[in-house]
């Protein structure tokens, strides 16, 4: 099934932006408004509201995320355009529903709309050549709003990143790719920058929230010192590899944590599986090796194990570390690994 693309909040917020300065300088909406993409593709929009004043121009775009569920599928991005002071430029403005920066680390200054910087550069570049096309001197104040963004943006990262009071608006190529994985490894990216500058020297990689409040009771960490790994254990410890902080927890279920063991570093039960001949490879006995062998699951094969008296969730979490420590490969990080069943309980270390 070919699965369809969509667009990114920074693509509408453009689009919404050239509609309403084109109207601001000539009294009429582009509908639809066209616009070029940083790869040349040149898509349109309909726009959903119009409103035109003496002093402003608001115009509305329903983002469409195509086959990829995101969160903001199906969000209002509007961009309000009013005349700026001569010789300013673009200034931007974060209205309800975006978000305020308030921690250092992300690619923007804290107290600036959470507004990315290539979507910066392409409504910038839209301006000036609506400014080029219809008089204007290109000296705006442009807000961007998202309706009821604050509220969908308490399913993101934000919170986490100190992006507080809305949504970011986001996107390099103005594309979104059905289940793509690049949003996501961005968003560990910048958790690893926000807690880079703010000191830490400890940050926990977990699977899910269970072992994410394992991790952070037993070390007592903060929330921003927490990465939302989930299955990209590869991107965490890629990223820790080039932008290293003294301590690394990794810590996960069982299942999760034998791929990672097993060398895997997409965790995702699409793209790796659990493979019960490594895990029998761990087991001295034979006979346990080859009830392990045909166990139905990894957490099966950990309740053999522990009936048997066998430290199956420190045998997993040592191999897990070997993984870490190649991938990092000499990078002044050190790695531990916390194992967990599915109840939250500590089933292994190393």
């Amino acid at each position: 099934m070919n699965l369809r693309y969509g667009w990114t909040t920074g693509a509408c917020a453009t689009a919404a932006t050239t509609a309403a300065y084109t109207a601001l300088l000539t009294g009429e909406f582009p509908d639809p408004v066209e616009i070029l993409l940083p790869k040349g593709q040149t898509p349109s929009f309909a726009l959903a509201q119009e409103d035109l004043t003496a002093d402003h121009a608001s115009a509305a775009v329903v983002k469409d995320a195509g086959d990829d569920p995101d969160v903001t599928h199906g969000a209002l991005i509007r961009s309000t355009v009013r005349h700026g002071a001569p010789g300013t430029g673009v200034t931007f403005k974060a209205g309800p529903g975006v978000g305020t920066v308030t921690k250092p680390g992300l690619p923007l200054p804290v107290g600036e709309p959470a507004i990315n910087p290539v979507p910066r550069r392409m409504m910038r570049e839209h301006v000036e050549r609506v400014a080029r096309e219809h008089g204007g001197t290109g000296d705006v104040v442009v807000e961007i709003s998202v309706d009821h963004g604050e509220e969908l943006a308490k399913k993101t990262w934000n919170p986490r990143l100190g992006i507080l009071g809305g949504l970011s608006i986001l996107g390099t190529t103005g594309i979104v790719v059905p289940y793509s994985c690049s949003a996501w490894i961005d968003s560990i990216r910048r958790g690893i920058d926000v807690a880079r500058a703010a000191g830490y020297t400890h940050v926990a990689g977990c699977t899910g929230s269970t072992s994410e409040k394992v991790a952070a009771d037993l070390h007592g960490l903060p929330e921003d010192a927490l990465l939302d790994m989930g299955d990209f254990a590869g991107a965490v410890l890629k990223y820790l590899k080039r932008h290293p902080v003294p301590r690394l927890t990794i810590a996960g279920g069982i299942g999760k944590l034998s791929k990672l063991a097993d060398g895997h570093l997409d965790l995702h039960s699409g793209r790796s599986q659990v493979n019960h001949d490594f895990l029998a490879s761990l087991i001295d006995d034979p006979d346990l090796a080859e009830r392990v062998r045909t166990a139905n699951t990894a957490l099966g094969a950990l309740q053999l194990c522990q009936e048997a008296g066998v430290p199956f969730g420190d045998l997993i979490a040592a191999k897990a570390k070997d993984t870490a420590d190649a991938v990092l490969k000499g990078a002044p990080v050190e790695v531990d690994v916390i194992v967990i069943d599915r109840a939250g309980t500590i089933v292994g270390r190393a």
